[in-house]
């Protein structure tokens, strides 16, 4: 042992020192059972991988380094979110309408970010591979934590409006949440290749940038900072995650030629995949923010268009080609978002948020956005329905829409080149009818439809009887099928969901906060202080 005094400071190992440490060991060679027995899926999908080792991790984190740089980032994150709460935040955005998007965040997004914590947990499992295994380790920790956060946060708003509460119980039941849960649940039961495909290259490298970069910027400008402060301390992860893709893809490429046509058909399918659930963040942007950053076609030109144009230019020197069907996307650019917010304004009274139409000031917004598309096919169709309103008829629908069997979103879109004509698609198998919403929806089915035809789809099961609470009877007389149905979803009907005028979100608003319910079209009640006209706010008491 050396002399007291004698011995030299421990020299500070290198971060490829650290990673070798961490890694050590765990690339070890079988010696009584066979490695297909212990990487069970490895082979499943016919990829050839004939080097393991060069696979490397781009950022080689250690644990240490790890815990370190988050807990520094959630010191920061819940400072804000506890200021947030004492000074009750939730008070300080524009209006209760931006409320309505984040429960669509907490129930449709978050969830997600827990089932890529799952799906990464499996692949580091399942890949014999150093480097992928702790890079999926380390992935999976950064889901989990950014449901975590996403939750914490967003619960100060369950405290004080409707619809927020009941979101796991939720997710495995509501009708147009099967459409982000079928996205994962398809991806965690593909190989492990696919998944990895799916989730890092087409979902977070091509596509997540327009969840963390423009929906984030809106709800800075709405003034929700505790949400903007998790989205942006989830975006360093985020560029973790996007280099993790691009490294799987051109590992994969640079492995074996024969690695090619599986690598493209998955970058086929999991972008059009991607692109259907990102219809829900198009809603969001265009009509949930009551003040608005950019236009979802915006946010598509910048984001997929641009950025994603360069990335698939680079790819181009493997034989890969850009998504097959992202002409269609760039097509519907203008149509997507007004689409579905008339789904959603149609069926308001069977989904957990409260709708409306846009108002005059909104429309010239969109107008402006919109120059091709907007007014020729949609304002009239608002101005319709704002007349029904008007008229005490308002339009709603009282069926149930038919699904698509692979995204199952309502087979309510239309032609990519024909926006007045819907897009419908037929697939046989084994003597039976299947309907797909779109030509990207019915190619992925065709490939694989044995993996499609047992899909849950919440209308067929309403249909069937099969969403009721126990000890329903459907046979009583005064039986209600879709309001038993909202009660088995979680969904409080007249409550959660309906018209925002009048609901309890917007009357509580305009109480609690004195300032309109909607900055656009006035206050709904007396409730409102009108300091800029008082003889406004007497008339309005008198009537």
């Amino acid at each position: 042992m050396a002399a007291e005094g004698n011995s030299k400071p421990a020299k500070k190992l290198s971060l490829k020192e650290n990673y070798a440490l961490l890694t050590r060991g765990l690339g070890w060679e079988p010696s009584y059972e066979k490695k297909e027995d212990i990487f069970r899926f490895i082979n499943f999908e016919g990829v050839k991988i004939h080097d393991w080792d060069k696979w490397e991790d781009p950022f080689r984190l250690t644990m240490d380094a790890y815990w370190k740089y988050q807990g520094e980032k959630e010191r920061k994150l819940y400072a804000i979110v506890d200021a947030f709460q004492q000074h009750n935040g939730q008070f300080n955005v524009t209006d209760a309408r931006y409320v309505q998007a984040l429960k669509l965040f907490i129930n449709g997004i978050t969830e997600l970010e827990y089932d890529s914590h799952r799906g990464f947990n499996i692949l580091a499992r399942e890949f014999p591979g150093v480097g992928p295994r702790i890079a999926a380790q380390m992935q999976s920790l950064d889901e989990l934590r950014h449901a975590t956060t996403q939750i914490h946060t967003i619960s100060q708003y369950a405290k004080y409006f409707t619809g927020m509460n009941e979101f796991p119980y939720q997710f495995d039941r509501v009708w147009y949440l099967s459409i982000p849960k079928s996205f994962f649940e398809d991806a965690v039961t593909s190989g492990p290749f696919e998944f990895i495909v799916a989730i890092s290259f087409a979902f977070e490298y091509v596509l997540t940038n327009l969840a963390f970069m423009p929906w984030m910027s809106g709800a800075a400008f709405n003034g929700d900072m505790a949400t903007v402060s998790f989205g942006f301390s989830a975006q360093s992860d985020e560029a973790r995650h996007m280099t993790l893709g691009i490294e799987v893809i051109k590992f994969l490429l640079e492995q074996d030629p024969g690695n090619v046509p599986l690598v493209q058909k998955w970058i086929d399918k999991w972008f059009w995949r991607g692109y259907r659930l990102l219809s829900l963040l198009a809603t969001m942007m265009d009509y949930m923010l009551p003040k608005r950053v950019m236009a979802w076609n915006e946010a598509w030109e910048i984001y997929y268009e641009q950025n994603g144009g360069a990335l698939f230019a680079d790819l181009a020197r493997y034989g890969i080609k850009p998504p097959k069907r992202a002409p269609e996307t760039i097509a519907e650019k203008g149509h997507v978002a007004h689409q579905m917010w008339s789904v959603f304004y149609t069926n308001r009274d069977a989904v957990g948020f409260q709708m409306w139409l846009p108002s005059e000031e909104e429309m010239a917004w969109m107008s402006e956005k919109y120059p091709d598309t907007f007014d020729q096919y949609y304002r009239p169709r608002y101005e319709y329905w704002k007349s029904l309103e008007a008229a005490g008829t308002p339009f709603k629908n009282t069926t149930l829409p038919q699904l698509c069997q692979v995204c199952q979103w309502p087979c309510l879109f239309t032609e990519s080149g024909d926006p007045t004509s819907l897009s419908l698609r037929e697939s046989e198998y084994q003597g039976q009818t299947f309907h797909t919403c779109s030509d990207g929806c019915k190619d992925i089915f065709d490939d694989t439809p044995e993996k499609y035809v047992h899909a849950w789809l919440p209308v067929h099961q309403i249909y069937q009887g099969n969403c009721f609470l126990p000890g329903v009877d459907p046979t009583a007389p005064d039986f209600n099928p879709m309001y038993e149905a909202l009660r088995y979803m979680g969904i409080k009907p007249g409550i959660d969901g309906g018209d925002y005028k009048g609901s309890a979100d917007a009357t509580n608003w305009e109480n609690w906060t004195s300032r309109p319910a909607n900055i656009h079209e006035g206050a709904y009640t007396d409730a409102v202080r009108d300091t800029a006209n008082p003889a406004d706010a007497s008339a309005r008491k008198a009537g």
